[in-house]
């Protein structure tokens, strides 16, 4: 049975993230499944602005700080056996991983029902 499964991968750390998806696509093509990807997603920027009061003499000012992450788009379509050495896969903790079955891969000689025409009778 083969699956479509979608994997999105987040993290904060942009050589982790490319590490965890670089041995997803290994895993997949030594397995000679399919595979799309790794596509980058844009990047999410957050900025916090932080207002700090001076100590003793000294004007007031603005600090920020900011906090980017990284996203990573890989389609596979795997059967058992990958999947199993996805499960088995070590991540770094500073990378998030979702994985998400898109439904079933059309595969030759599947079990499909077909749909017959019927012939029509005419009148004589």
């Amino acid at each position: 049975m083969v699956f479509r499964i979608r994997i999105k991968l987040q993290s904060t750390n942009v050589k982790h993230l490319d590490e965890v998806a670089r041995n997803i696509v290994e895993i997949a093509r030594k397995s000679g499944v399919p595979v799309k990807g790794p596509v980058p997603l844009p990047t999410k920027r957050l900025e916090v602005p932080i207002f700090r009061l001076p100590h003793g003499e000294g004007s007031k000012y603005w600090e920020h700080f900011e906090m980017t992450i990284h996203k990573r788009l890989i389609d596979i379509d795997a059967d058992e056996r990958v999947m199993r050495k996805l499960i088995r896969l070590q991540v770094p903790d500073d990378v998030a991983i979702e994985i998400k079955q898109r439904g079933m891969a059309s595969v030759i000689g599947s079990t499909k029902p077909t749909r017959v025409a019927r012939q029509k009778r005419g009148k004589k």
